[in-house]
């Protein structure tokens, strides 16, 4: 009897011919190979006792995956390392403006595009509306903003030359800029509006490959969640600036005697220094500045009910600044026990030959710099702690006379840390810079407020963001 033949499965070789399992006798005389008289125990199953039945063959092992789909595992690996590695360079960007930089210049890596733009237009209508471009200069955002937008929910490649459906004005715009293809992508939160979409350009005809554009449509899914978070910590901030701009004035008053001029530069988080010019009875006026720790908008609404108060005690009491700061760290003490302040008041009369008197009181607040032909000094109110910190507050009242010319500058110690100096340093950064400023600028309060703003700040680092609020109130005296 012949033995069985066993047929070939897809994916693996068939066995060497033996014999099946029927206890058929093997051949007489037949050799037996190595493997056959191997020791190991219960390899293989056995025939019984006394028959000559050969072993059964061992398992083939499993057959090896096809190249085609290791190479398609290969490449799915790939594609999750690479939105892992966006994902995590997006999540790094907390400031609106620096996420949709960052879509923007991952979207064109991803569908090697090598210009772009997005446009932010969120569908509650709550603003902003704004764009970033990716490789496009001003007058390149300018024209593109004249070509109506089309196709900008849904996401698709579009032939900005030959493309059926364009308007006019899209095929003139994409000659004067070199434009020859665009991919289209809306940026779509789960759970909210659009806000907005973005569209990549390219130089050639060309479009994105099918796994490219399923990648890009993954990554675009979360970038839509981030940027949606980044918005909502935008319109915070912006609302929390709104409102202290509107707790401090627009603008300051007019006074007979005197020119003032201010610098003020907010945190992005919103903090509570105030700065304030108050015309009193008999031509006199106030000058004040201070600040309430903490952040955000509970130190901002603070800072609104205590320059709100010192106004009133001003008119009351005016005359008296250590009078007018009691009083202010009574009501800190009884409607804010959890907050201290800082706070300086300064009371200004004129003089019957010319110039001014001044009273000044201070809590736990820089000292004034007084300005002038022949001396440049720091005038000391600093001697007490600031307000609700002790359990009585006390502090002396200074007095002192300014000539014609000379002038005063109030600061919060916010002038002071965005210099990155320790203080000593800093204030005597202020002093120097106050002190060589040419005669022309120290008469001139404007001049002066930018003056000492640039010497202590340069390249713009009192517009940069930075936690510390910045306050500079100067005034001249006529």
């Amino acid at each position: 009897m012949s033995p069985v033949r066993h047929g070939k499965v897809a994916g693996t070789e068939p066995s060497a011919a033996s014999s099946a399992h029927t206890g058929a006798p093997s051949a007489p005389g037949a050799a037996r190979s190595p493997s056959d008289t191997s020791s190991a125990p219960d390899a293989s199953p056995r025939a019984p006792s006394g028959s000559t039945c050969a072993r059964l063959p061992a398992q083939a092992p499993a057959p090896a995956a096809p190249a085609a789909v290791q190479h398609r595992l290969a490449s799915w690996v790939t594609d999750l390392a690479l939105l892992h590695e966006l994902g995590e360079r997006l999540a790094r960007t907390c400031e609106l403006a620096d996420a949709l930089h960052e879509v923007l210049r991952a979207g064109a890596g991803l569908i090697g595009a090598r210009r772009g733009l997005l446009v932010l237009e969120p569908g509650d209508g709550l603003g902003p509306d704004t764009s970033v471009g990716l490789g496009l200069g001003r007058s390149d955002l300018g024209a593109l903003e004249t070509v109506p937008r089309m196709g900008a929910e849904t996401t698709g490649h579009q032939d900005l030359l030959h493309g059926p459906g364009l308007a006019p004005r899209h095929r003139e715009v994409a000659l004067q800029l070199g434009l020859a293809a665009s991919f289209c992508a809306p940026l779509v939160p789960g759970t909210r509006a659009a806000l907005g979409s973005a569209v990549w350009f390219y130089d050639e005809p060309a479009a994105p490959a099918g796994q490219r554009f399923h990648l890009v449509d993954r990554y675009l899914r979360l970038a839509a969640e981030h940027v949606a978070r980044c918005l909502e910590l935008d319109r915070a901030r912006r609302t929390a600036a709104t409102v202290a701009a509107e707790l401090l004035p627009p603008r300051l008053p007019r006074v007979p005697g005197v020119r003032t001029a201010v610098r003020h530069t907010a945190g992005p988080h919103g903090g509570g220094d105030w700065y304030d010019v108050l015309p009193l009875p008999e031509g006199a006026f106030g000058l004040t500045v201070g600040g309430v720790t903490g952040a955000g908008p509970g130190a901002v609404a603070a800072m609104g009910r205590l320059r709100a108060s010192l106004r009133a005690y001003a008119v009351m009491e005016g005359e008296d600044p250590v009078a007018v700061l009691s009083d202010l760290e009574l009501l800190l003490r009884t409607a804010e026990p959890a907050r201290s302040a800082t706070a300086l008041f300064v009371h200004a009369g004129p003089l019957p030959g010319g110039g001014h008197r001044l009273a000044l009181a201070g809590a736990g607040h820089c000292p004034p710099l007084l300005v002038g032909e022949r001396r440049c000094e720091f005038v000391e109110t600093s001697l007490s702690a600031p307000l609700n910190m002790l359990s009585c507050w006390e502090a002396p009242g200074v007095e002192l006379r300014t000539r014609p010319g000379e002038s005063l500058l109030l600061f919060t110690d916010g002038l002071l840390h965005r210099t990155g100096e320790p203080a000593d340093r800093a204030f005597a950064l202020l002093r120097a810079a106050a002190e060589h400023a040419p005669r022309s600028v120290r008469r001139d309060p404007e001049l002066l407020a930018d003056h000492v703003t640039r010497a202590l700040l340069p390249d713009g680092r009192d517009r940069a963001d930075d936690p510390e609020d910045l306050v500079l109130l100067a005034a001249c005296f006529d």
